[in-house]
């Protein structure tokens, strides 16, 4: 519908949305428009939007949950949600938020998975010496030494990492740009990678794509997940791993040595405090299972 629409070219061009929060945004509201319009027995393009209200949210929620969806996706929905009918609002197409007095489902809190130190030593020294290994080695050292999400990964330009002074300009989610460090190891395998390119006749100029597929494009987000697949199997690791696991195992590790939380939120990205507090979670799971395993009286 025409409104949806103006919805989400508000969130990206005001707001500077991502394009995966656009996708997650255009899915959770259509659900709600198609539901709505069944609810009030007309077509899609007749609905009565502002006649929603918070008994309407309710029975939503509840069909939600009748179709088995978890608080954290129910939560989901109900942001989506309310952010539209806040836009709404705003243009004057509805009064009222229906969904802003309805209080989301509390969010399970879900263990991040992360790797052990030696699980990653493993993975990073799976790749070949060949052109697509020593990229893919390249890349797992910066998600890993970065802790970047795949999305600021695959967007990294040659011109990305300062080698001299040890850092990479990240642009995160929002497009904002944030400093991190990067180590010598990482820093060193991307030269090795970036020596190869050149050795080949590949352009290195600063605004070129860091990461390149077989046809000389950006690498895609999919295509990381494939390959990291790929060595998952290679080194026999018998756990799910994305590429958001290297990201999880670097903030648990740096915490495993004494980092503090606010320090891994900034090198993180995360806007709020509370978002990286998870990884305290598993560092405390992390010291019980030390414990049960070492401690005579376990």
């Amino acid at each position: 519908m025409d409104l949806l629409k103006q919805f989400l070219r508000y969130l990206q061009i005001e707001r500077n949305a991502s394009a995966l929060t656009l996708k997650a945004y255009q899915e959770d509201v259509s659900h709600f428009l198609a539901w709505l319009a069944v609810e009030q027995g007309v077509e899609q393009n007749n609905i009565d939007i502002a006649a929603a209200d918070s008994i309407s949210m309710r029975n939503y929620i509840a069909s939600l949950r009748h179709h088995g969806l978890q608080k954290n996706s129910i939560a989901r929905h109900l942001t989506a949600i309310r952010s539209f009918y806040r836009f709404l609002c705003r243009e004057e197409y509805a009064d009222l938020n229906p969904a802003q007095a309805v209080a989301s489902p509390k969010r399970d809190k879900l263990l991040p998975h992360f790797l052990y130190y030696e699980e990653v030593d493993a993975l990073l020294n799976a790749p070949d010496e060949s052109l697509g290994g020593r990229r893919d080695k390249a890349i797992l050292e910066v998600l890993y030494g970065c802790g970047l999400r795949v999305s600021e990964l695959t967007s990294l330009d040659c011109g990305s990492i300062e080698h001299d002074v040890g850092y990479v300009r990240v642009f995160g989610k929002g497009a904002k740009e944030r400093i991190v460090p990067i180590g010598l190891e990482a820093i060193n395998v991307v030269d090795r990678y970036l020596a190869m390119r050149e050795e080949l006749g590949i352009n290195n100029d600063k605004q070129q794509p860091l990461f390149l597929n077989l046809r000389g494009g950006r690498l895609s987000d999919r295509s990381i997940r494939n390959f990291i697949n790929k060595y998952t199997e290679q080194i026999s690791l018998i756990k799910h791993i994305s590429p958001h696991t290297l990201r999880h195992s670097f903030a648990t590790h740096l915490l495993d040595n004494g980092a503090d939380l606010r320090s891994v939120q900034e090198l993180l990205g995360h806007v709020k405090l509370d978002t990286t507090q998870i990884y305290t979670h598993v560092t405390r799971s992390r010291m019980r299972e030390v414990y049960d395993h070492t401690h005579p009286r376990a």
